[in-house]
């Protein structure tokens, strides 16, 4: 299933072990950029969990998935009772860098959700594209409009204004 869906062991693995349910899924995949995990999947981690956890939101443990692909995010989403699933996913080099990371996020995640029912964030890669601070503020502004509204993706329209972007998560 080239990354896009869990074999059946991993799948019984995680059906086995999740016992509640998650404000958010977490979950990160080198996809098509080892690179950009390395450079980049600690620090825009952490800055996401630091921007949940500021606003009291549950989190899954991380699922770590080689070689995964966005679509994968759906069904680890529904296996863990996530509200919304998010991946952290290495982009195809070539687009904007050969290290940039992409966040994407999907209310109710679902196996037969579709690209239009995610919203993306790309070239997450400091200094050269967006910070791990400014990419995790504008998750989780999504993310709590993504509650509010009941949707995400082409539904869920960003106007978060740039001056929150400047603003200490925490504060």
């Amino acid at each position: 299933h080239l990354g896009r869906q869990l074999d059946d062991d991993s799948r019984k693995k995680l059906q086995s072990e999740t016992t509640k349910s998650f404000d958010i899924g977490l979950i990160v995949s080198n996809g098509l950029s080892s690179t950009a995990i390395n450079n980049h999947g600690l620090g825009l981690l952490k800055a996401i969990t630091d921007a949940y956890t500021s606003r009291f939101m549950t989190l899954s443990p991380v699922c770590l998935v080689a070689n995964g692909r966005v679509a994968l995010a759906d069904e680890i989403g529904s296996i863990l009772k996530a509200r919304i699933a998010v991946i952290i996913v290495g982009e195809r080099p070539g687009l904007s860098a050969s290290d940039s990371l992409g966040v994407y996020l999907t209310y109710n995640p679902q196996t037969s959700n579709t690209d239009a029912e995610r919203n993306c964030l790309s070239n997450i890669r400091p200094p050269h594209g967006m910070t791990y601070q400014a990419a995790a503020a504008k998750l989780l502004y999504l993310s709590q409009q993504a509650m509010q509204f009941g949707l995400s993706g082409v539904s869920l329209k960003d106007e978060m204004s740039e001056q929150f972007l400047n603003h200490d998560i925490g504060s």
